[in-house]
């Protein structure tokens, strides 16, 4: 009598793990992604609570005056400053260097967002004590519920 031992799997057992398996895959990969869009949404969050905070800063110890405007912000934000706002030693600096925005790739400051993804950040000053910074907008940023349509809304 020939003996046959049947080691292995058959094909449609083969088959069934894989249909199982692109199954999973195709209900978690997506909550990767989304999660992966999460964390650059509350980075932006964070950069831009730090930014507006020490733009704060920078206005306490310079009598109410915040950064002249975005051609200057990096230089006065990440040097040491006189209480005029140019080169000293009394304060600062406020920031190591302006943060990567996550979406754009990019620390640039602009004054206004150039809609193409190519600056980071849009810095404006009203009457030299109003200022604003805002997150340039990305082609890459793409709102998911609950959060606002654009960047700049952070």
């Amino acid at each position: 009598m020939i003996r046959t031992n049947k080691h292995g799997f058959t094909l449609v057992e083969i088959l069934i793990v894989v249909v199982i398996l692109g199954i999973l895959a195709a209900i978690v990969i997506p909550q990767f992604s989304n999660a992966s869009q999460e964390a650059s949404v509350n980075r932006i969050r964070a950069d831009l609570q730090t930014m507006r905070s020490q733009i704060e800063l920078y206005k306490i110890q310079h009598l109410g005056n915040a950064p002249t405007d975005n051609t200057t912000f990096e230089t006065q934000m990440t040097t040491q400053t006189a209480i005029g706002g140019g080169a000293g030693t009394d304060f600062g600096p406020y920031l190591q260097s302006v943060p990567v925005n996550a979406f754009t790739n990019t620390n640039t400051v602009v004054a206004a967002d150039p809609g193409d993804g190519s600056a980071g950040w849009v810095y404006t000053v009203v009457g030299g004590t109003l200022a604003t910074i805002q997150a340039c907008n990305s082609a890459n940023y793409v709102p998911a519920a609950g959060q606002p349509a654009t960047l700049a809304e952070f």
